[in-house]
């Protein structure tokens, strides 16, 4: 089986046997069969690129319209003549926005403490304790105790001490007094409202005495000047709104109109870019549009769609898309705030739009705020914004345009807003995947900074995350199905291997733990939504499921891939795919791993690992083997076994701390095939090169045999040590056992010679370091004995080195080395034997010159020896060869029984 078959059989069973999603156990939910925008896998919306270009660009479009204008300053316009003393109260609006315009920053807040002040102040207002005149009169302690009672409630205390922003606090003051006074009027009666400029009047008039008392003045002369400049427009009924109060008469600072230019609309630019397409065709479909992508559209949107929350007629989520009814309840709790908070964002950017939205102004609603809301879902990583006003509008809605017959929802292409899509979970993920890959083709993006923890990555661009937190804003995306779709097209993208590995493991890092951001309302709460996943959607559960199961299905075949490559001498490493697959996705509760879909990756893989290391013997063996067999030698087979421990070894040292993957040993299947073709083949080709030699009637170097012993006997304790209970495919010394016979032949011949040779170059001299030393024991004897004995010790290592792992061989070995040692030890005894003998025979020198006397001069001695009748005796003079130390061929031979084991030979 070549590795591509096993690779693609494993691919394709992965899919077959993939983690599909786990059924919903019934529940009454279940029963409510009313159409829901929270679609199924089965009844997903296909979405065509130009719908979903479209819907991306209405919502870039609309928050260009409703960001807040730049300033520029312009003459003034000649005074105006005066006019009627009746304006309508809705131009109240135009006077805020002075306040709209103003830059966020410290200098337009008010500071903290500042609410508990006011609310004193009011009380003061209302109890008669303000002095001041103006602050008298009944109906402005009406108007100052209602808006008291609202400041009284807790959850709008808090929200206002959190904000601070003084427009908030003139608007639900004017919306107050607006209803306080308009009480009993009859609807053709106006006089009223210019009543209430004059209370709003008092009202702003009051924060500026708060601030002066307190000090709190200095350090805000922007917000003191906006006040002063409102006070004096509302008292002066002054038409020209936009004057600032520290420029001169000559020049007005007005709001810079809408250039409706593409190069001013920062998102639909990034629309534009996600598309592939040129400024002007986007230009051109805004124009085509604008007067229908309004911002009535989205205020009527939003009021539609909280029309349809608040009946459960459809059009938004239902009981029925949730698992448990608990989570619909907090998700349709959050909602409200959310909504009115949008609305009034909308009102305040243009003040025209609140004529059309009914009688009212917007309120604060307490009891739709009692309980906070979960901080969205951001995915911005670069937040220019702050969070917020936290009001709750109570807007009346037009209901004679909605219809709540059955019939209105029974088609979902039927689509009932203007901004949002039939199928916002659809179109949000098609955008999200555009967006991502737009970016992450974007060479011009910076990637994030590495840390300890997380490698460099980018993934999605400053904005492109604004753009998609609009787009959940106005299609009202839950926090918990941006996490969930946001993983799904990772998913999709690692599958497909458009993202790396360091890409997939940055983006579950980017969910689970967000980079810290200065503002609240950035910081991406994704760890409660992940594990708070009882308050899910099921479509987000069962896409969870799927999502979990696609990634660990795509870890699986990059790891069998990596796998594949673990023979090599450099490969990918497979610890960041193992940290993947442990920390995110089998750490996930929906995460199910059954053991036979386990079984059937470590099948595969090891069915893999068997073909990567039948091809790397198959190239060692092309490398160190000649192709013709004439050819072979003994060196080539030691050479392969070389290259084949070289591998073995290489792998168990990279793999010795994590020698298991999933089920899966590489070192075992490595050598489990290595090890045993090995040795076969070099069996066969040892038999085969021998055959030869002898045909040839040539005889191999002894040398090279016990070259190959050596080597062969280390890979066959390898081989033991690596499949304990088999045994090795052959006998190897009963094949190489001719070796070590022919050696002991050729030493037993040279034996004698080595002897001989080693007595002819004895000069029979003590060794002593100078000549006039008296030797010590150890020195006394001649350079033959060391020579003979040393000679007898490397015939004796020669076999012991062998390491011969059979007892009755080596046993045999010895034996006959024994001989051979006792044959030279004998010749070495005889020679000096002989020259003793020699010494002993040997004539004095008067022995010598008697035996060359006469018979009368011997005559003529014996006479003289007898006369002087004295017994004489010469000394014996030996040889200098005769003085060998018997104890030191002693000494060297003790030890040998024990090196040859003689015990077993």
């Amino acid at each position: 089986m070549s590795v591509s078959t096993s690779e693609t059989t494993y691919m394709s069973s992965t899919k077959r046997h993939s983690v599909g999603g786990i059924r919903r156990v019934d529940s009454p939910s279940n029963n409510v069969r009313r159409h829901s925008r929270n679609m199924s896998a089965a009844r997903r919306r296909r979405v065509s690129s130009n719908d979903a270009y479209t819907y991306g660009l209405r919502v870039a479009f609309l928050a260009y319209l409703l960001q807040a204008r730049t300033k520029r300053v312009q003459a003034a316009p000649p005074p105006p003549r005066p006019q009627s003393l009746n304006r309508a109260s809705t131009s109240f609006h135009d006077l805020m926005k002075d306040f709209s315009l103003v830059r966020d920053s410290k200098s337009t807040r008010f500071p903290h403490g500042f609410i508990s002040e006011l609310e004193r102040r009011l009380t003061g207002v209302l109890i008669g304790r303000e002095n001041r005149k103006e602050f008298q009169d009944s109906t402005v302690k009406r108007t100052f105790g209602a808006f008291l009672n609202s400041l009284k409630e807790q959850t709008f205390k808090k929200r206002m001490e959190k904000d601070r922003r003084v427009e908030d606090l003139v608007l639900i003051f004017f919306s107050n007094a607006t209803k306080e006074l308009s009480k009993g009027k009859a609807p053709e009666d106006t006089s009223w409202k210019l009543m209430v400029d004059r209370h709003v009047a008092l009202f702003v008039r009051l924060i500026t005495f708060i601030l002066k008392d307190h000090d709190w003045i200095k350090d805000r002369p922007e917000l003191a000047s906006r006040l002063a400049t409102l006070e004096s427009k509302l008292l002066a009924h002054d038409q020209n709104l936009t004057v600032s109060s520290q420029r001169d008469s000559h020049t007005i600072e007005v709001a810079a109109p809408l250039s409706y230019d593409v190069k001013d609309m920062p998102l639909v630019l990034t629309v534009a870019k996600a598309f592939g397409l040129r400024n002007s065709q986007v230009q051109s479909d805004i124009n085509k549009n604008k007067d229908a992508w309004t911002g009535k559209e989205a205020l009527q949107d939003l009021k539609l769609y909280q029309a349809h929350l608040n009946l459960n007629t459809g059009g938004t989520l239902s009981v029925a898309d949730f698992e448990i009814e608990e989570g619909y309840e907090a998700w349709r709790k959050a909602e409200g705030p959310d909504l009115s908070q949008m609305m009034l964002a909308i009102i305040q950017s243009n003040p025209e739009l609140a004529k059309s939205t009914g009688a009212t102004l917007p309120q604060f609603n307490a009891q739709l705020a009692d309980n906070p809301t979960e901080e969205d879902f951001n995915l911005d990583p670069y937040p220019n914004a702050s969070e917020g006003s936290s009001y709750v509008i109570d807007q009346p809605v037009d209901m004679t345009s909605l219809s709540l017959e059955e019939q209105t929802y029974e088609h979902p292409d039927t689509n009932l807003y203007t901004f949002i899509p039939p199928d916002p979970r659809s179109y949000y993920r098609f955008l999200l995947s555009q967006l991502l890959t737009h970016d992450l083709s974007d060479q011009s993006l910076e990637a994030s900074e590495a840390t300890s923890e997380t490698p460099a990555s980018k993934l999605l661009s400053k904005q492109s995350t604004e753009l998609l937190n609009e787009i959940c804003l106005r299609w009202r995306i839950p926090n918990f199905t941006r996490v969930v779709l946001f993983l799904d097209v990772i998913r999709e993208k690692y599958v497909d291997q458009e993202i790396s590995l360091d890409t997939l493991d940055s983006a579950f890092a980017f969910v689970k733990d967000p980079p810290p951001t200065k503002n609240k309302r950035a910081s991406i709460v994704m760890a409660p939504i992940l594990y708070d996943r009882n308050k899910w959607t099921q479509a987000d559960i069962f896409c969870m499921q799927r999502v979990i199961a696609g990634i660990h299905e795509g870890l699986l075949r990059q790891l069998y891939e990596t796998m594949m490559s673990c023979y090599e001498t450099k490969i990918p490493p497979i610890g960041p795919v193992m940290y993947v697959l442990e920390s995110h996705v089998e750490s996930d509760p929906y995460f199910v791993e059954s053991t036979e879909e386990r079984e059937r990756f470590r099948e595969y893989a090891s069915e893999g690992l068997l073909e990567k290391a039948k091809a790397i013997y198959q190239e060692a063996l092309n490398k160190e083997i000649p192709p013709e067999q004439h050819e072979w030698e003994f060196h080539h087979v030691i050479q392969l076994g070389k290259a084949v421990m070289k591998v073995c070894q290489r792998i168990q040292k990279r793999y010795r701390k994590n020698p298991d993957i999933l089920g899966v040993n590489p070192i075992a299947v490595l050598v489990n095939y290595i090890l045993p073709v090995y040795a076969e083949d070099a069996r066969d080709m040892i038999i085969r090169i021998m055959e030869r030699a002898q045909e040839k009637n040539e005889q191999i170097e002894m040398q090279d045999g016990f070259d190959l012993y050596g080597e062969l006997s280390s890979i066959r304790q390898a081989y033991i040590e690596a499949l304990p209970g088999e045994s090795f495919p052959f006998h190897l010394e009963e094949l190489l056992a001719e070796f070590v016979w022919r050696w002991i032949q050729v030493t037993n011949a040279k034996m004698n010679d080595w002897v001989n040779q080693a007595v002819k170059q004895d000069n029979f001299k003590v060794q002593t370091d100078s000549p006039g030393e008296i030797p010590t024991e150890e020195q006394r004897h001649s350079v033959s004995v060391t020579d003979v004995f040393r000679s007898f010790n490397q015939v004796v290592d020669q076999i012991v080195q062998l390491n011969w792992d059979d007892d009755v061989g080596y046993a045999k070995f010895m034996t006959a080395i024994s001989r051979s040692i006792g044959n030279g030890m004998a010749r070495y005894c005889e020679i000096l034997e002989g020259l003793f003998s020699r010494e002993m025979d040997r004539l004095t020198p008067e022995q010598e010159a008697a035996a060359r006397q006469t018979k009368q001069e011997k005559w003529m001695q014996m006479a003289k020896d007898a006369w002087s009748s004295k017994e004489k005796v010469e000394p014996f003079q030996f040889f200098p060869e005769v003085w060998q130390h018997l104890l030191t061929p002693l000494s060297i031979l003790l030890p040998y029984p024990c090196l040859i084991k003689g015990s077993g030979c």
